[in-house]
């Protein structure tokens, strides 16, 4: 992914480039309210795929009061099992969290199945005390009934981990670039271009396994959760991955980011001193004397002094690598200081004003308008990071690492990320929301989570500047921060841009903004806004705060919430006209039952829900292949219960499809096809095997053991050929001819030697590779093997070669993408004959259009993902395919789908396939022809 496109937005986390695991659409929605006839007053949503209702709301049932507001609670799901159907509360449901505020009691249970966690399983009680007496007053969350799988794992955790650290490294392995690097660098850079940065060594990648949890599609998923950290080898930006690698398999099925972005004062040891923010605004600040240096330093213990003595603190992170501050505590920083209480200019332009008088603002907010203390509700320190870089250079991002916030030091057009309160309020409630919802950072629910942090982030700055909610400026997100552009040129969102779900909403990839967290944020909290305007401030803040704390859980989705925040209304004695005015914001924004059905597409569907969980993402991209006049995909069942099993059927769509590998527990994954046969891979417990069958049937072939990571898989005629990586990312490619039994590993199969991302026609082998000249500098380009002669010619790279991507090959031509000139984000398409001659470039990389992403050529087609460099994400940037034909001329648009376009396979003439994301699914889908100017 190119820097621009990852530059300049508040972040839920550093774009991770080339992972592009899952696709966004969310868990799917509850159903619409039911009357039962427990009363008038009372509702019951049920919930999707489990017995237990996501909602009972408006009861008053006696507790019995044991003293222990979970024991209470658990009380009452066993009393009521007909209601609720959970077995065995007290056995299957852990008290995670109890929220008390006035008479009221909030329990959050996690569920457990056979003792291990459930991803995504939570249900919370609500409770108030009326004369001595516990009453529950409603229920809400998911609680997943039909769970029976087993908790014994066929896979080492070992090999979990370091097939979870292998997957970070190598993306989805089904498109991809090498960029010029040292050798051992080079293999780690399957699936991203570089950009504007020489990528850098940093910390490596590496896994730490949580033990087994398990994940609640169908009869239950039994995972190994690994977090993996460190650098990511092409762009140095920091990784914090969550990985779920199934324990039968050892498939990694879930992956996401876990990085989000954008008492007795008398015994108090601090003093107060002064400083000036960027604004030029003087502002108090807390501090505490150090005798030993005899200096002042933004350390704030005046807010928390109620025992813990924790402290709000600012760190002086200039010069710290953003890579370095996530998830870790850099070395070397120190707290910022002063000789004298008046914080002078550095302290200003660092942004270390800005930053401590704003986490003082926003602990202010949460304490004083909903009393919770801190990021936690228990007191827990906060620490700001200000300055952080981009490998030296600018940082225009925030994030919330779980930990701390990280601020960059900003660029020539905007200024240091901590200078606008709603940026900070929104890094804060990132924390706020990991400590109650805990809203899982991907698809709906990552959309949500940045909902809510926008949401929250705006309300604090209109409270304490006193901006009017009629102020145009009162909606925008980072107004503040620009330097010479007016703010509505420059803010990072707009809250009241009027997204709708129908007009608006993005199916997109977890390489894409993370399933679209940001893409499609808006369109809920624009929702949550117009209430805040008719409401006003203070009693919508305390209904949408209600909402997150009282009835949201991980995995919900847009409707899910808006059943949280009108059920969290009607708690606080909202009704009338009010509550109507709830109804309308979310019905302006198209948040209604079966939104997604209304989403329309030009294209023709052959497979539904391809790489579909019910989980809150997707799992990651298995990829599809094409090829006379057939496609092949990967594929779980309709609950997403069962490992991937490859499916093919005609791309016209006419007759059935066909299932080509065995259901036999591991996932068959990246598959192609020539319309004659399948290969694919399956992963297994100990070993990943490269398989094949004849479309007509027959038994499945073991071609290669292999195991590694395996991926892009093609065949054509009697070869078929694949790429192997390291657990360190590193690659090299083999091919295997029909009648043969060991495969051809291109260069020996040598890994200081980079050969990867393959591409087959016949009997001609392309493919990416890093050599050293002559001249002994270190290339990178294509080289083509004749796979029946051994024969290898290497196209010589031409002039400052800085990187290769996705090359395609047709019979007549090997097409690739080249990036040739430095600190452009563009990438141009390069065409060479078979026998290595005719270098041409088909569309220049100075050309305007030459924003390509990846390549196929059928033999008389060429066909690209084409984004176009926009600021921020939006439906604009998104990559769509285009098509020329074979000598780059008439670039059309293939489908004017508005969602995101990708994983493509050439078939014949002009006809493609892709995984597309507009309606919410991700559909493998297809088009005969182009669409032409959208």
């Amino acid at each position: 992914m190119s820097k621009s496109r990852r530059r300049a937005r508040i972040s839920g986390g550093a774009a991770l480039l080339g992972a592009a695991a899952l696709l966004a659409s969310g868990v799917p929605a509850a159903q619409a309210a039911d009357e039962t006839p427990q009363g008038p007053a009372t509702e019951v949503v049920p919930g999707t795929g489990t017995k237990t209702p996501a909602l009972v709301d408006g009861i008053e049932e006696a507790a019995k009061d044991s003293g222990s507001p979970a024991a209470a609670a658990r009380g009452h799901l066993a009393a009521k099992k007909d209601r609720y159907e959970i077995a065995d509360p007290a056995r299957d449901l852990t008290a995670e969290q109890t929220l008390k505020q006035g008479a009221g009691e909030t329990v959050r249970f996690q569920q457990k199945h056979r003792g291990l966690p459930v991803l995504g399983g939570q249900y919370l009680v609500r409770m108030e005390k009326k004369d001595g007496d516990r009453v529950v007053t409603g229920t809400s969350g998911k609680y997943f009934t039909g769970l029976t799988v087993g908790t014994k794992a066929r896979v080492a955790e070992k090999t979990a981990v370091a097939r979870a650290v292998a997957a970070t490294a190598a993306g989805d392995g089904r498109t991809g670039s090498l960029t010029k690097l040292a050798p051992k660098q080079a293999g780690a850079e399957a699936n991203a271009k570089a950009g504007k940065r020489t990528a850098k060594s940093g910390t490596p990648l590496s896994g730490s396994s949580h033990g087994l949890v398990v994940l609640p599609q169908g009869k239950g998923l039994l995972t190994y959760h690994v977090t993996v950290t460190g650098t990511d080898p092409v762009s140095g930006a920091p990784v914090k991955q969550e990985v779920y690698v199934d324990a039968a398999s050892g498939f990694p099925v879930l992956q996401y980011s876990g990085i989000q972005s954008i008492a007795d004062d008398a015994d108090f040891p601090g003093t107060t001193g002064s400083g000036v923010k960027l604004d030029g605004k003087k502002v108090d600040l807390d501090l505490t004397h150090d005798a030993a240096s005899d200096s002042y330093q933004l350390r704030d213990y005046r807010h928390q002094w109620n025992g813990s003595k924790n402290a709000l603190t600012t760190w002086d992170a200039r010069g710290v690598d953003a890579n370095d501050a996530s998830g870790t505590w850099p070395s070397g920083i120190t707290e910022v200081a002063s000789k004298t209480k008046e914080f002078g200019k550095d302290a200003t332009e660092s942004g270390a004003v800005d930053a401590h008088w704003a986490a003082g603002q926003v602990y202010d907010y949460y304490k004083q308008k909903h009393g919770r203390d801190s990021l936690d509700g228990k007191g827990m320190a906060i620490n700001s990071l200000v300055g952080v870089t981009d490998g030296g250079f600018p940082f225009v991002n925030a994030f919330w690492d779980g930990q701390k916030m990280v601020y960059g030091g900003g660029d020539e057009e905007t200024k240091t990320l901590s200078a606008d309160l709603d940026v900070v309020g929104h890094e804060m409630t990132h924390g706020v929301v990991e400590h109650t919802a805990g809203l899982v950072y991907v698809g709906q629910s990552g959309a949500l989570n940045e909902a809510l942090a926008d949401y929250f982030g705006n309300a604090i700055d209109v409270t304490a500047s006193k901006t009017p909610m009629s102020d145009p400026k009162a909606a925008l997100i980072g107004e503040d921060l620009c330097r010479t552009k007016a703010p509505e040129d420059c803010a990072f969102r707009n809250l009241n841009d009027g997204r709708t779900t129908a007009k608006d909403f993005l199916g997109v990839t977890i390489g894409t903004d993370s399933g679209g967290v940001h893409l499609n944020s808006t369109i809920f909290s624009g929702a949550l806004w117009d209430i805040r305007e008719d409401l006003g401030g203070t009693l919508a803040d305390r209904i949408v705060y209600k909402a997150l704390a009282e009835y949201l859980t991980p995995l919900d989705g847009y409707t899910d919430a808006r059943n949280a925040v009108v059920a969290a209304a009607k708690a606080l004695g909202v009704k009338g006209a009010k509550l109507r005015s709830v109804n309308r914001a979310f019905d302006a924004h198209g948040i209604t039952k079966g939104w997604e059905k209304a989403i329309g597409a030009d294209s023709d569907k052959l497979l539904g829900d391809v790489n579909a969980t019910r989980v809150g993402g997707r799992l990651p991209n298995t990829g599809a292949g094409a090829g006379g006049g057939w496609w092949a995909a990967s594929k779980s069942d309709d609950e997403g219960q069962e490992a991937f099993s490859v499916w093919a059927g005609r791309t016209d769509g006419k007759g059935t499809k066909k299932l080509i590998s065995p259901n036999d527990g591991r996932y068959h994954v990246y598959p192609d096809t020539d319309g004659r046969t399948v290969a694919w891979v399956a992963y297994g417990p100990t070993s990943v095997e490269v398989l094949s069958r004849p479309l007509t049937g027959g038994p499945v072939k073991k071609l290669w053991s292999a195991g590694t990571t395996v991926a892009n898989v093609h065949v054509s005629g009697r070869t078929v050929t694949w790429q192997e990586s390291s657990p360190h990312g590193q690659q090299r490619v083999a091919y295997l001819r029909k009648g043969e039994r060991e495969p051809v590993f291109v260069d020996g199969g040598r890994y200081d030697v980079v050969t990867a991302l393959p591409t087959l026609s016949g009997d001609k082998l392309g493919y990416a590779k890093v050599y050293v000249d002559k001249d002994g500098q270190q290339q990178v380009s294509t080289e083509i093997t004749d796979v029946r002669s051994g024969k290898q010619t290497l196209v010589p790279a031409k002039g400052a070669h800085l990187g290769v991507a996705t090359p395609a090959i047709n019979g007549k031509y090997l097409y690739w993408l080249v990036d040739d000139i430095a600190d452009d984000n563009r990438m141009g398409l390069r065409r060479a004959d078979l026998d290595g001659t005719g270098l041409t470039d088909v569309i220049p990389e100075d050309s305007a259009t030459a924003y390509f992403w990846n390549v196929d050529a059928s033999d008389s087609a060429v066909t690209l993902t084409q984004w176009k460099p926009q600021r921020g994400w939006s439906n604009g940037n998104l990559t769509k395919l285009v098509q020329t034909d074979l000598d780059g001329k008439g670039l059309k648009r293939v489908s004017c789908n508005r969602g995101e376009q990708t994983g493509h396979a050439a078939d014949t003439g002009k006809r493609v396939v892709w995984i597309d994301g507009t309606t919410g699914h991700t559909d493998l889908v297809t088009r005969a022809r182009p669409a032409g100017t959208c």
